[in-house]
């Protein structure tokens, strides 16, 4: 085998590894986010909820002025969270979680979504 050839072979072995480890990894929210702000109080609508995408953190006001934070990384594969409406919703397997609790509404997922502490001063959320 040519070394360009093992070379390109090599790289498509390793892509397609991270393509596989993506959907399966648990990371946590970046550790310095802790005690900073990660959302303003007006990015998260009532009755749903956001993804803050950068911190692997899914925000939800489920009645006025509620607010709660959850890991988003599916607990099923890894996956991360990718959209909030009545319910978080992870899109890879159709994992459905409660915007309260987290707590698993519709599978393939069995386990709920890591529950994570914020505070609310004015406008900001902030990771405790």
């Amino acid at each position: 085998m040519s070394r360009r050839r093992l070379l390109g072979a090599a790289g498509v072995a390793g892509a397609a590894v991270a393509g596989v480890s993506a959907c399966g990894e648990k990371p946590a929210p970046q550790e310095s986010l802790h005690g900073r702000v990660v959302a303003q109080t007006s990015e998260v609508p009532v009755g749903s909820g956001t993804v803050v995408v950068d911190a692997k953190l899914v925000l939800t006001q489920p009645q006025e002025g509620e607010f709660k934070a959850f890991n988003a990384v599916c607990p099923h594969t890894g996956c991360t969270i990718q959209e909030v409406t009545e319910d978080i919703h992870c899109l890879c397997h159709g994992s459905r979680f409660d915007l309260a609790n987290g707590e698993v509404l519709e599978g393939p997922a069995t386990e709920p979504l890591q529950a994570l502490e914020v505070t609310v001063e004015g406008t900001d959320i902030t990771l405790v």
